[in-house]
């Protein structure tokens, strides 16, 4: 087998988890939009967290072009990716109690916020912790997170419980238990992981849904520009002093 038909496979998989997405989450993806049109038109903040790769997804919304200008990260120290040495520090973190309520208790969040919460698995003490202590401090948590897992893994929060029992609403991202798309009997594990592909189109449609929203309600949605393009720099400054006491990954 060729690596272009490996390759292949991986978009057909990856397209097919997309358009599962699209169709099964509409109303999801609908509500969520919603209700984060809802907070930035009442004058709340956005925020986003995510472990290890979840926090890829979280990454995306952030400070970028054609994305709004509220979403900020909720930063785990040394869960927020990769880079912290050893990379199975990152792992463990998620594993400790009592980490996410103090990230979220020494936060700018509070009640009325929106938090975005990136977990794929769902069932680690940090996801499901910050869930449930956001909403104890009245804010709005939307999940994004694989169901499947809930159903076929333990969970590993004291409560037995996972992300998406404690969300407003919940974005399910459909992949499979491993995330990991492609098998070959000459290799002995699964690879070709999809859930950072699928995760963060969920979470750009809900954006936009956000966007679309705010605008039919006569709105402008505080949007980003490309400083790569004329007027880009002046554009986000101006975007920057209207909202910048909402804004937080400038201070």
């Amino acid at each position: 087998m060729g690596d272009s038909k490996l390759a292949g496979q991986f978009f057909d998989a990856a397209i097919g988890l997309l358009q599962r997405a699209r169709d099964e989450e509409a109303g999801a993806v609908e509500a969520a939009g919603t209700l984060i049109a809802d907070t930035v038109a009442e004058g709340g903040r956005l925020f986003a967290f995510g472990a290890g790769h979840s926090s890829l997804a979280a990454q995306d919304l952030v400070y970028r072009a054609g994305g709004l200008a509220l979403m900020n990260l909720l930063a785990v120290p040394g869960a927020v990716g990769v880079d912290v040495v050893p990379a199975t520090l990152g792992s463990a973190l998620e594993r400790v109690d009592g980490l996410a309520s103090a990230v979220l208790d020494t936060s700018p969040a509070r009640s009325g916020d929106v938090l975005v919460i990136i977990s794929l698995s769902g069932r680690n003490a940090l996801p499901v912790e910050m869930a449930m202590h956001a909403r104890a401090l009245g804010l709005k948590v939307i999940g994004v997170t694989s169901v499947a897992y809930a159903s076929e893994t333990k969970s590993r929060h004291t409560s037995g419980t996972y992300l998406k029992d404690h969300c407003d609403v919940v974005l399910d991202s459909k992949i499979a238990i491993g995330d990991a798309e492609l098998t070959l009997d000459s290799v002995p594990a699964p690879f070709a992981p999809a859930s950072t592909v699928v995760t963060s189109a969920l979470l750009q449609a809900v954006m936009a849904t956000a966007a679309g929203t705010l605008a039919d309600r006569g709105i402008e949605p505080p949007l980003l520009r490309s400083g790569n393009v004329d007027g880009g720099h002046e554009w986000n400054g101006r975007v920057f002093e209207e909202y910048g006491d909402r804004i937080f990954y400038r201070r």
